[in-house]
């Protein structure tokens, strides 16, 4: 019985983080972002601690594997989709597409759609053990909750977003997740500066970031990130 129950304590952690994921997108879609991004987060630490606890208890098996997949395209896929969503119908539309604007915030799921190629191609690519290939899905829901939650809370944003810039983002942070641009990873092997230098200079400005914006700040983090990892590329 014990060794059941050891057996299924990362199994129970990853459905932790489905659970989360579901509870997201059903606030996503009642457009209650900053519920939709607290649960967002604690997914991702879900995410984060059952892999760990996996590898802790020496438990790790294909199925857990098949259900981390499914629960982080829930969490960190369905739910920006909804957000995305959420958004569109909020944003201006420009009239000469006004016959289909019923139809643009559908293009909104093109995100999970990427999200679950980017954790197939994660599954089977053996170059991403130290560093990431392509920008990492919990990376792209926390841009678009700080993006909803920024463009939501000021109505000047609100006014000057159109659907097609919208459109446009949605394609271009789409295209990261399963570009082959190289970003890298906040894993420390030791705290030495030469071997963290990256991590160090992306972690203080991060924090000032959040520090003067909140919630919004974390959005400007995830572009940082992503500037940075193109800046250094050659160097992981």
């Amino acid at each position: 019985m014990s060794k059941f129950i050891t057996r299924n304590i990362p199994n129970a952690i990853t459905s932790c983080n489905l659970f989360c994921g579901c509870i997201a997108s059903y606030m996503a879609f009642q457009s209650n972002y900053r519920l939709a991004m607290l649960f967002i987060v604690l997914g991702a630490v879900f995410d984060f601690f059952d892999g760990m606890t996996a590898r802790l208890l020496k438990v790790s098996s294909p199925i857990g594997k098949e259900l981390d997949s499914l629960a982080d395209n829930i969490t960190f896929g369905l739910a920006p989709s909804a957000i995305v969503f959420s958004l569109f119908k909020e944003v201006c539309v420009p009239a000469f597409i006004s016959e289909i604007s019923a139809y643009i915030p559908y293009c909104a799921f093109i995100i999970s759609v990427f999200s679950a190629l980017r954790l197939a191609k994660f599954n089977l690519d053996e170059r991403q053990t130290t560093s990431f290939i392509g920008m990492p899905t919990p990376a792209n829901a926390l841009f678009w909750s700080s993006f909803a939650i920024f463009v939501n809370e000021n109505p000047i944003m609100l006014q000057s977003l159109n659907a097609l810039y919208l459109l446009l983002l949605v394609f271009i942070m789409s295209g990261l997740l399963v570009s082959e641009l190289p970003m890298f990873s906040l894993k420390f092997k030791n705290l030495s500066w030469n071997s963290n230098k990256i991590r160090y200079i992306f972690l203080a400005i991060s924090i000032l970031l959040l520090i003067f914006y909140g919630l919004n700040g974390v959005a400007a983090v995830i572009v940082w990130y992503i500037i940075l990892s193109a800046i250094t590329c050659k160097k992981l």
